[in-house]
């Protein structure tokens, strides 16, 4: 199974740092990678470097065109999740996703081309208010572990150049190149 981050609507000037964070949490949850509709090397290169440093195989890809991105994986037979308070809550939609099947998880920034709400498998709500894209992917994510009985938030990082141990009180982070 791949899971595969669609931002769309990116603005660099704007949204350059809810856009990292969208996709520093995808890696973190365990996503293969993120594609970006629109150009910003800053916000590539940041997730980059996370990945560099901390290990892993996520990848980023930006100034993708939204309908090709969509297509193609519709065509390889990939499903397709819209986050948005508009959709069904993720209680009732969930247990029609099978955890192994190629998932395309699409989160906007500005208003989302009403195709997209056409086009995808599952448009889900994480509640039916209005908040947060990083949180609406988080717990999405989250639950989509639960589902394939997998926790990327205890699993160890390959090619890891630094590495945290826990702590009850204070900080500890290992550089493996030193």
């Amino acid at each position: 199974m791949t899971v595969i981050i669609l931002r769309i609507g990116h603005r660099p000037q704007r949204d350059a740092r809810v856009t990292t964070h969208v996709g520093l949490t995808a890696r973190a949850l365990g996503a293969d990678g993120m594609l970006l509709t629109g150009r910003d090397k800053d916000v590539k290169e940041s997730i980059e470097q996370v990945t560099r440093m901390w290990g892993g195989r996520f990848t980023i890809e930006d100034g993708v065109s939204l309908k090709e991105a969509v297509t193609r994986w519709k065509q390889n037979g990939g499903k397709i999740v819209h986050l948005t308070m508009y959709g069904i809550n993720i209680s009732d939609a969930l247990p029609e996703i099978n955890p192994n099947e190629n998932l395309m998880i699409i989160v906007g920034a500005e208003k989302v081309p009403p195709l997209i709400y056409q086009l995808a498998d599952w448009n889900i709500a994480i509640g039916n208010q209005p908040h947060s894209e990083i949180a609406a992917l988080a717990i999405f994510l989250d639950r989509l572990n639960q589902k394939k009985g997998t926790d990327p938030l205890t699993q160890e990082y390959f090619e890891s150049k630094l590495k945290l141990i826990p702590q009850l009180h204070g900080k500890k982070v290992i550089n493996e190149e030193e």
